[in-house]
C-alpha cells in the first residue's frame, strides 16, 4: 500500500491494489532488463532508446508503450484492471530514470567511461530499490521537492503508515 501511495495512486481495496501493483511492476521489469543489457554491452544506443521511451511516458502519459502492451497482453486477457496514465510522482520517477539513462548513453558516446559508470551505478541502485525493495527513489524525491516530507517518509517500505 505504501508503494501505491508513493506512486500517487488513491487507496483501493487490497485485492485490487495488489493487481495494480503487479501491473505497475511490468514497466520497471522490462526497463530493468533493457538496462542490464545496456550495461553488459555498454551500448549507448540502448541507453538512449530507453531514455527516449521514458521521456515519451513523461511527456505523453497516455501514450506509454509499456502500459499499452501490459493492458493488451496481460490485463485484458486475464481480466485485470487496466493501467491508467501515471500520476505526477510516477511520471517524475520516469523522468529521473530518463535523465540517468540519457546521461549514461551520452557519456559513453563521449568516451567518459568513469562518468558513465557512475550513472549506470545510480540506475542499478534505483532499479534494485524499486524491484527488490518496493521503494521508488524518483517518487520519494518528488514528494520531498513538493514539500511533502511526512508523506515521502511515510511511504517508505519500512514505514507502517499505509
Amino acid at each position: 500500500m505504501n508503494f501505491m501511495k508513493q506512486q500517487g495512486f488513491t487507496q483501493e481495496p487490497p485485492d485490487r491494489a495488489a493487481l495494480r501493483f503487479k501491473g505497475l511492476q511490468f514497466q520497471p521489469m522490462v526497463v530493468g532488463s533493457l538496462m542490464l543489457v545496456a550495461i553488459l554491452t555498454q551500448s549507448p544506443a540502448i541507453f538512449l532508446l530507453v531514455s527516449a521511451l521514458l521521456w515519451l511516458n513523461v511527456l505523453v502519459p497516455a501514450a506509454n508503450p509499456f502500459e499499452q502492451v501490459y493492458n493488451r497482453l496481460v490485463a485484458r486477457p486475464r481480466g485485470r484492471p487496466p493501467l491508467t496514465p501515471a500520476p505526477g510522482p510516477r511520471r517524475f520517477a520516469q523522468g529521473m530514470a530518463a535523465v540517468f539513462m540519457l546521461t549514461a548513453g551520452l557519456t559513453l558516446l563521449q568516451g567518459w567511461t568513469t562518468a558513465s559508470y557512475l550513472f549506470q551505478g545510480l540506475i542499478v541502485v534505483a532499479f534494485a530499490a524499486l524491484l527488490l525493495g518496493k521503494f521508488c527513489l524518483g517518487a520519494y524525491v518528488y514528494h520531498l521537492l513538493k514539500g511533502n516530507v511526512a508523506l515521502a517518509n511515510g511511504t517508505c517500505p519500512w514505514s507502517d503508515s499505509a
